[in-house]
């Protein structure tokens, strides 16, 4: 019987790529003898923390301890609460206080206006974001780490969150010498927003989309992270991203979701228009996440 030749090393295959990249090839290595599944999901879970080390460092404030007391204390500055479990509590429950605040103020009848308002009116969704952004239950945020990383391999330095909501994806790019904008139909949350990058001291270009377009060309990478679901119309807010990216320009989101009650903001289940959209203005599809999230990216030609 023919000895195995043994596994590469866990180095050798993650070096130089995407987590989700390096995640898939480390579990083709998977043979039980030389390197376990339960060796894999160590250094999945190893791999995953690296990522949120670098989330963590780029949001956490100085004088806290963690990320979820940064975030907790610095929306309770921006509030005027100093009771972290009162905030912690807000925050919690405050995928409860959107499905609410929908309901009431764009059901039964949904449409463009109603939902404009609804988004630019806002206030349980500064806590859900921020719950979101601690990472607690969830982990998906950390796509944006993998968006930095891609926009670091392919030389972008201008960056655009598109639904940027609470800031943070801006935040963590200029902690990595991008300069950044960040783009939301919320008045509520692109006040917040405005509010933590002065805070910081970071200079960012604020865009209501209410109110303003996206500067023309100026971008080289534009992430738009769960984003599409919510929006009326996807190939128009297609549109809104190619005109704001340069020739060559990365667009870097997730275009699907299922259905979900807890969730009826999330109005848009059929992504074909949007892909329709990108391939008819000569976008092409470069990577794709096959691993963990999902998130795909498209380069303008």
């Amino acid at each position: 019987m023919l000895d195995r030749a043994p596994a590469p090393s866990v180095e050798k295959v993650t070096m130089d790529k995407l987590l989700p990249d390096a995640l898939k090839d480390l579990w083709d290595t998977v043979d039980e003898e030389h390197f376990t599944s339960d060796q894999f999901y160590r250094e999945q879970l190893h791999l995953l923390e690296v990522h949120r080390d670098v989330w963590r460092e780029a949001l956490v404030l100085d004088g806290c301890t963690n990320l979820r007391e940064s975030l907790l204390r610095e929306l309770g500055d921006y509030v005027a609460c100093n009771d972290l479990n009162e905030l912690e509590r807000r925050c919690s429950i405050a995928w409860k206080g959107v499905e609410d605040e929908w309901h009431e103020r764009v059901d039964p009848s949904p449409n463009a206006r109603a939902i404009e308002q609804f988004y630019d009116r806002t206030e349980a969704y500064l806590y859900n974001l921020t719950w979101w952004h601690t990472l607690v239950e969830d982990d998906t945020p950390l796509a944006y780490v993998l968006a930095l990383r891609f926009g670091q391999r392919h030389q972008c330095r201008r960056y655009l969150d598109f639904g940027a909501g609470i800031g943070s994806g801006g935040i963590l790019f200029a902690r990595h010498g991008f300069e950044v904008a960040s783009a939301d139909i919320s008045s509520s949350l692109i006040e917040y927003s405005d509010w933590r990058f002065k805070k910081r001291g970071i200079p960012a270009i604020l865009v209501d989309l209410k109110a303003q377009a996206m500067p023309a060309e100026s971008f080289d990478l534009i992430t738009a992270m769960d984003v599409f679901e919510h929006v009326v119309d996807g190939a128009v807010a297609v549109d809104q991203i190619a005109g704001a990216l340069a020739a060559g320009g990365y667009v870097y989101g997730r275009f699907a979701a299922e259905p979900d009650d807890t969730r009826p903001q999330h109005i848009a289940h059929d992504f074909e228009p949007v892909f329709q959209r990108f391939h008819a203005l000569g976008f092409e599809k470069v990577w794709e996440d096959e691993w963990l999230w999902g998130h795909q990216v498209f380069q303008k030609a």
